[in-house]
C-alpha cells in the first residue's frame, strides 16, 4: 500500500526501493475493511469490478455482532446514515422519542446486509439513501494488485531479508538496511513495515511500546480459511465466545475465519477447540495461532522513519481498521512529507495526530468488551476495568440524554457510536427535549416515511451475488 501511494503521489525524481522477502510470510487476516478504503483504491485508480474480480472480493455493508449481550443478542455496526435528522438535531433523537421498531430499520445498510442485497444507489438529491459500503477480500491478492501497480509507476523492488541496520553515530538517523547477503540499500527516508518486529523503529531505534492491554487483554488469535458459504452477505460477523470472540468474513472462494482470546482464560488447544466448533463450513486448512501485544508505538516517526501497520502497533480487528490505520498512515505522511530536511515540527505534528487517531479507535474498542452481558469470567473481569477517561466521559454524556459528540475528525462517526453503545445496552435516560417539538402525529408520520423509504431504496436492489456476477463479468 506504502510503495502504491508514494509512487501514485512523489515527484517523478524520488526514487522508491522496497525490501521484501517471498520468505517472510505475512499476517493475511485483514481481508475486512471500512468504507475509506473506497478512497484509496479511487486516488491509485483502482477500478471496483476489476478490484473485487482480481481480489475475490465482496461488498460489506457492516459489521453484526452476535452474543455480546447474552446467547441471543444481535445488532449490526452498519455503514452510512440511520434516519434523516431534522431541525437541529439527529436522528437518533426523534427516534427515541417514540422508538418505533428497531433503529435498524431506519438504516439502508443494515437493511440490505440482512435481506442479502446490494447495488450503488444514491437516492435523489432530496431523498438521499446515505448509502456506503467496504469490501471483504483477499489481503494477498490485494498486495498483488498493488506490487503490479508499483513496479509499473517505476519502484524497484528487492528480494531480500534485512539483516542489520546502520544508522549515523550522530543523528541515530537510519542510514542504509544491510540485507543478509550483504547488499547495502542507503536511502534519505524509510518506511517500517516490518511487522510485529518493527526492525527499524522499534529494534534498530529503539521507540517504546505503550502496553494497552490493561484495556484490552486479548493477546492470541487463530485464524483459518474454510470453504465458502452461500449465500454470500454483504457483512462480516463478530460473535462473542468463551474469552474473546470469533470473525466471520465471506469471500468469493472461500470463508476467512478467526478466534481472537484472551489466554490468560482460554488455552491454545481449547481456543482451537472453540474457533472450529464455531465454523460454519469445513476448514481448509489448519489454524495458524498469532500471538500480539495491543498497543502501540509511542512515536510512529522517529528520526528520518515512519513505522506502518504493525510495526507501529496492534488494535484487534474487531472494526476493521487494520487495514485503514495503514491506509490513514500513508495520507498523514504524504501531509507531512519532508522537504531536503525533516522539520521537527512537522514530525511531532505527525505524532500528534496518529496518537490521537489510535486512541479514539482503541475506546471504541473498549466499549464493546466494556459494555457486555456475558456471565463467563473473561467478560465479568473485562466489565470490571476502570475505562480511559475520554471513554467514560462519552458514555456518560450520552447516558444522560443520548448525547453524542466527535471528538474532531475520529474515525468513528456518532452513528457508529450510537449503534454501538445501544446495541450492546447502554440506554440513554431521556432525549434531548428539542425533540419534544413535533407533535405525536407529525412525528409518526415523520418516522413512517423514513421506514418506508428504507424499504423501497432496498427493494430496488438485486441479491449481492447477482451485483457481484453483474460488476465483475467481463473481469474475472
Amino acid at each position: 500500500m506504502a510503495a502504491a501511494a508514494l509512487s501514485r503521489f512523489l515527484p517523478a525524481t524520488s526514487r522508491v526501493t522496497l525490501v521484501e522477502s517471498d520468505d517472510i510470510g505475512t499476517v493475511g487476516v485483514g481481508e475486512a475493511t471500512i468504507p475509506q478504503i473506497r478512497l484509496f483504491n479511487s486516488s491509485l485508480g483502482v477500478e471496483e469490478g476489476a478490484f473485487l474480480a482480481t481480489t475475490q472480493g465482496t461488498i460489506k455493508l457492516g459489521i453484526e455482532f452476535v452474543g455480546w449481550t447474552g446467547p441471543d443478542s444481535r445488532y449490526t455496526h452498519a455503514f452510512g446514515a440511520i434516519g434523516r435528522g431534522l431541525g437541529l438535531l439527529p436522528f437518533h433523537h426523534y427516534w427515541l422519542r417514540q422508538q418505533t421498531g428497531s433503529l435498524w430499520d431506519y438504516s439502508v445498510a443494515a437493511a440490505a446486509a440482512k435481506a442479502g442485497r446490494f447495488a450503488p444507489d444514491p437516492g435523489r438529491p432530496e431523498l438521499p439513501t446515505g448509502l456506503t459500503w467496504a469490501y471483504q477480500f483477499d489481503a494477498g491478492l490485494y498486495a498483488g494488485l498493488l506490487r503490479g501497480q508499483a513496479e509499473a509507476r517505476r519502484v524497484t523492488r528487492v528480494e531480500g531479508e534485512v539483516a542489520t541496520v546502520t544508522r549515523d553515530p550522530l543523528s541515530g538517523d537510519v542510514t542504509a538496511l544491510v540485507l543478509n547477503d550483504g547488499r547495502q540499500i542507503a536511502g534519505d527516508f524509510f518506511i517500517d513495515c516490518s511487522g510485529f518486529r518493527g526492525l527499524l523503529v522499534g529494534e534498530a531505534m529503539g521507540v517504546p511500546f505503550d502496553d494497552w492491554s490493561r484495556w484490552l487483554p486479548c493477546d492470541r488469535a487463530l485464524a483459518v480459511p474454510s470453504e465458502a458459504i452461500r449465500p454470500i452477505l454483504p457483512l462480516t460477523r463478530a460473535t462473542a465466545r468463551t474469552a474473546g470472540w470469533q470473525w466471520r468474513i465471506p469471500l468469493r472462494h472461500r470463508t476467512g475465519n478467526g478466534l481472537v482470546f484472551c489466554s490468560a482464560y482460554l488455552n491454545e488447544d481449547a481456543a482451537t477447540a472453540e474457533l472450529l466448533r464455531g465454523l460454519d463450513a469445513p476448514a481448509l486448512a489448519e489454524p495458524r495461532l498469532l500471538r500480539f501485544t495491543t498497543g502501540r508505538r509511542t512515536d510512529a516517526w522517529a528520526g528520518n522513519c515512519v513505522a506502518l501497520g504493525l510495526a507501529s502497533g496492534f488494535l484487534e480487528p474487531l472494526e476493521s481498521t487494520s487495514l485503514h490505520l495503514v491506509q490513514s498512515g500513508i495520507a498523514r505522511l504524504l501531509q507531512f512529507w519532508p522537504g531536503e530536511r525533516i522539520a521537527p515540527a512537522d514530525r511531532d505534528a505527525f505524532n500528534r495526530e496518529t496518537a490521537r487517531e489510535w486512541a479514539s479507535i482503541r475506546d471504541f474498542l473498549v466499549l464493546h468488551y466494556h459494555a457486555n452481558a456475558r456471565a463467563e469470567p473473561f467478560w465479568q473481569a473485562c466489565r470490571a476495568v476502570p475505562l480511559p477517561d475520554q471513554l467514560a466521559a462519552k458514555l456518560d454524556l450520552f447516558r444522560a440524554h443520548g448525547r453524542i459528540v466527535r471528538e474532531g475528525d475520529e474515525l468513528f462517526t456518532e452513528v457508529g457510536w450510537l449503534q454501538v453503545m445501544l446495541g450492546q445496552g447502554v440506554l440513554p435516560a431521556s432525549y434531548h427535549p428539542l425533540a419534544d417539538a413535533p407533535s405525536a402525529e407529525d412525528l409518526a408520520s415523520f418516522l413512517d416515511a423514513q421506514r418506508r423509504h428504507v424499504s423501497a431504496v432496498v427493494g430496488r436492489m438485486p441479491s449481492h451475488e447477482q451485483f457481484l456476477r453483474t460488476e465483475t463479468r467481463d473481469l474475472s
